[in-house]
């Protein structure tokens, strides 16, 4: 997938989460039944261990992946108050092959299943490089955050 700078999505302006349980830095492909992230592993993440990032931690990268997909109205509008925020309400199937490590960039793709008002059932993998690492099949209820 070829990543243009304009077309990237910072994730941080849109989703409430903060250091340190923000996983995921940008959204690089946003459309209605589809998003890509990305996201850095770094040194101080509370999810390395051992030079790696852990399970929970892809867990969590995957949840806030799949947020965008409902989410997305939000960001046609910088300047809406308006966040929000995913709840994993059930994880249907979940496979873990690997474990990326720090320093390492890894990718995040969700796509849309099904959905009824707030509530979506979402198949997402996440890559390094070409590698699968986590492959997962969940639901989320997406909840609205107006400050």
């Amino acid at each position: 997938m070829e990543i243009k700078d304009e077309n990237i999505i910072n994730i941080h302006n849109f989703l409430p989460h903060r250091e340190p349980m923000l996983m995921t830095d940008y959204i690089l492909e946003l459309t209605q039944e589809k998003v890509v992230t990305s996201f850095e592993i770094l040194e101080d993440n509370i999810f390395v261990h051992n030079n790696q990032f852990v399970e929970a931690g892809l867990i969590e990268n995957l949840a806030q992946t799949c947020s965008s997909i409902l989410g997305q109205s939000f960001f046609e509008n910088p300047e809406a108050d308006t966040k929000v925020i995913g709840f994993i309400t059930n994880i249907k199937k979940i496979e873990v092959f690997a474990l990326p490590e720090v320093g390492d960039k890894i990718i995040s793709k969700a796509s849309l299943i099904s959905q009824f008002e707030n509530i979506c059932h979402i198949f997402c993998e996440t890559f390094n490089h070409n590698e699968l690492l986590i492959r997962a099949d969940i639901n989320l209820f997406i909840q609205e955050i107006k400050h």
